[in-house]
């Protein structure tokens, strides 16, 4: 196991590395220019410039190496991603890409775990419900519900849930970050589509389960059917769920951009999108860094999660 930690560990570095370096060659090969976008009258001259201050001069893989610190800049130091400097933001002047996210990641990674919190609880418990009651009206009553949440958007689920709990009953704030009251809403509004598939891919898993050869046995031999359920087919059937919880967990964890705009959350989601659209390259590899990190870290708990839920499984 620790042979296995340290080997995904180690690998985690050569995933960030292409993933940066992928995003930063896709970005300045896109048409448009940071300085030109930011200074609608820049001259080619001004923006030459500019580009020579930011070591964005060059060849395509000449930045890049530079970003990533493997090469000397232009003014002769070896500081860049690997050494800890994710540079300075080209849009928004006189700030550094690490306070950026200093300031936001903590927004959107709160939002995201209470998000996630909800959506795993509630969605393995209407799947579990689900499964035992197949046919019944609460097996129909959760997937109808898990359909409705998957379908319909958020960014309409969003405002009519301002609008009765905040606007008509005056139940929590409109939007803004003042205290973790603000958070609720948000988190609520963001965690239901993910109810609707956790539920849904825990009642098939658990279905499934319940049809295998040890759970026969285990009835067979007196086993009560609530610790059959609990104790011997939850852990086999929530594997499938377990697979699907890493990349949701990265994804949640960063924040949803739908949600905090409409929120008015000031989150890295915003900024990931922004950063986009300005070709702001060092403000956008700041945030890939961040999520493939968290996406891979992830990844890797999940696989040790497998060994203990089924002794089954080894990792090598």
């Amino acid at each position: 196991m620790a042979s296995f930690v340290i080997r995904r560990i180690f690998a985690l570095g050569f995933v960030l590395l292409f993933a940066v370096s992928l995003t930063f060659v896709l970005l300045r090969k896109a048409p448009g220019n940071p300085f030109s976008l930011s200074e609608k009258n820049a001259t080619p001259e001004a923006i030459r410039q500019q580009e020579f201050k930011y070591n964005l001069d060059g060849p395509i893989w000449t930045q890049c190496v530079r970003y990533l610190g493997l090469m000397k800049k232009n003014h002769g130091a070896y500081s860049g991603l690997l050494q800890g400097d994710f540079s300075p933001c080209l849009k928004y002047k006189d700030r550094e890409v690490g306070e950026l996210i200093k300031q936001t990641l903590p927004v959107s990674a709160t939002l995201g775990a209470i998000a996630f919190m909800i959506a795993t609880s509630v969605g393995i418990c209407l799947g579990c419900n689900a499964a035992v009651n197949q046919h019944r009206w609460i097996d129909r009553a959760s997937m109808l519900g898990a359909l409705f949440a998957v379908s319909i958007p958020t960014f309409v689920i969003a405002p009519a849930a301002i609008l009765v709990f905040a606007l008509k009953l005056n139940w929590l704030p409109v939007g803004g970050l003042n205290g973790w009251s603000s958070l609720i809403l948000p988190s609520i509004v963001l965690s239901l589509p993910f109810i609707g598939y956790i539920s849904r891919l825990t009642r098939t898993s658990m279905l499934e389960a319940l049809t295998q050869d040890f759970v026969r046995t285990a009835k067979a031999k007196g086993v009560s059917n609530a610790r059959v359920f609990y104790i011997h087919t939850l852990r086999v059937g929530i594997l499938p769920v377990i697979s699907y919880l890493g990349p949701l967990a990265a994804s949640l964890l960063t924040g949803g951009l739908i949600v905090e705009s409409i929120f008015s959350l000031p989150g890295m989601g915003g900024f990931f999108v922004n950063s986009v659209l300005n070709r702001d390259v060092f403000l956008c590899c700041g945030t890939v860094v961040i999520y493939c990190s968290l996406l891979v870290i992830m990844n890797l708990l999940v696989d040790i999660s497998y060994t203990w839920l089924d002794r089954r499984i080894k990792v090598s």
